[in-house]
C-alpha cells in the first residue's frame, strides 16, 4: 500500500488477515434458505478494505497490554458496523454506487433486498460480538463497549452524519457545518476505536482525553484526505467512483478551502494528533504511523 511505513504495512497486513479469518469463522454458509444472506455478508465483509478501524482498536489496546484476541473481537465489531454502513451507503436510495473496493457493490452483485438484510445482519453481529463474554470477562466493560458503539453508530454519530450528508446537496454548508458532518459520519466510529481500547484497559473517562483528541484529529484528517482523493484521485486506485461530491454540488473541504489549503489543514491535524500521544513512548508508534498515513495515502 502506497506511503505506508514498514511498521504500518506489516500491521495492516496482519490485521486484514486476522479479520478475514474471523469473518470466515463467524459466517459459515448454512444449508438452508439463509444461504444467500450469508453469502452476501461474506462477499461484503471478507477481503478488501484497509481495516483501519480494527487496526486502531488493536493499536490502542497495545497501549494497555490488552490481549490481542480480545482486541480483535472489538475490532471485528467495529468493522461489522463499518461494512454495514458501506452496504447501505451504496444502495440506490443513498449514493447509488456500482463499485466498492474494486468490485461490484453488494446490491449489484446480489440484489437490493439481500443487501439491506446483509447490512442489518452485520449491524446486529457487531453487538453480539461485544456482548459475548469472550470479548471481556467483566460485564460492565462489555456493557460500556456496547453503549458507546451504539452511540457512535446511531443518530448521535455515523447515522446522524449520513442524514446531514443526504441533505447537503439541498443546503449550502459552511466549513463548521462540513466539519461537524464529518465528525459524526466518519469521526464517531474512529473515536470509538480508541475509546474501546481505553474501556478495555479500564481507564477512567477523565484519563481518556489524549486518546479522544488523537481520534478526533485523525478521523478528520482521514476525511479531508478522502475529499482530496475524491477531487483528484483515480477510480482505479480508489476502487470506487470519484468526483461524486462535486457532481452532487456538495460542500467539502476541497470546495471550501481549495486543494492546497485542504492539504495543509490535513497535515496540521496529523501533527496535532501525534502531539496528543506525547505521554506514550514507543508503544504508540503504530498510532503515530497511522496518523502520518492519513494524508500520505493514495486510496
Amino acid at each position: 500500500m502506497a506511503a505506508a511505513s514498514p511498521l504500518l504495512a506489516t500491521a495492516l497486513a496482519d490485521i486484514a488477515a486476522d479479520i478475514d479469518r474471523a469473518f470466515d469463522a463467524l459466517l459459515p454458509v448454512p444449508a438452508d434458505g439463509r444461504a444467500r444472506l450469508y453469502e452476501a455478508m461474506r462477499y461484503a465483509a471478507i477481503g478488501g478494505g484497509k481495516r483501519m478501524r480494527p487496526l486502531l482498536v488493536a493499536a490502542g489496546c497495545g497501549l494497555f497490554n490488552i490481549d490481542r484476541a480480545r482486541a480483535l473481537r472489538a475490532g471485528l465489531a467495529v468493522e461489522c458496523i463499518h461494512v454495514y454502513s458501506l452496504i447501505h451507503d451504496d444502495l440506490p436510495c443513498m449514493d447509488d454506487d456500482d463499485l466498492r473496493r474494486g468490485k461490484p457493490t453488494l446490491h449489484r452483485a446480489f440484489d437490493e433486498c439481500t443487501a439491506v438484510l446483509a447490512g442489518d445482519s452485520l449491524h446486529a453481529l457487531a453487538f453480539e460480538i461485544l456482548a459475548d463474554e469472550a470479548t471481556h470477562e467483566d460485564p460492565f466493560v462489555r456493557s460500556e463497549l456496547v453503549v458507546e458503539l451504539a452511540r457512535a453508530s446511531g443518530p448521535a454519530g455515523m447515522a446522524g452524519g449520513q442524514m446531514i450528508d443526504l441533505i447537503a446537496g439541498e443546503n449550502t454548508l459552511d466549513l463548521p457545518a462540513v466539519t461537524r458532518l464529518q465528525q459524526l459520519k466518519t469521526g464517531a466510529l474512529i473515536g470509538w476505536c480508541l475509546e474501546a481500547a481505553a474501556i478495555m484497559g479500564r481507564t477512567p473517562p477523565e484519563g481518556r482525553a489524549g486518546l479522544r483528541g488523537y481520534a478526533r484529529d485523525v478521523g478528520l484528517a482521514f476525511q479531508i484526505a478522502d475529499d482530496l482523493l475524491d477531487h483528484e484521485g483515480s477510480e482505479e486506485r480508489a476502487g470506487k467512483r470519484v468526483g461524486k461530491d462535486a457532481a452532487a454540488g456538495k460542500g467539502t473541504f476541497v470546495s471550501l478551502l481549495g486543494p492546497e489549503r485542504t492539504r495543509q489543514q490535513a497535515e496540521a491535524l496529523v501533527e496535532q494528533a501525534i502531539d496528543h500521544l506525547r505521554p506514550y513512548g514507543e508503544e504508540a508508534d503504530l498510532l503515530r504511523a497511522v496518523a502520518r498515513f492519513a494524508v500520505a495515502r493514495d486510496h
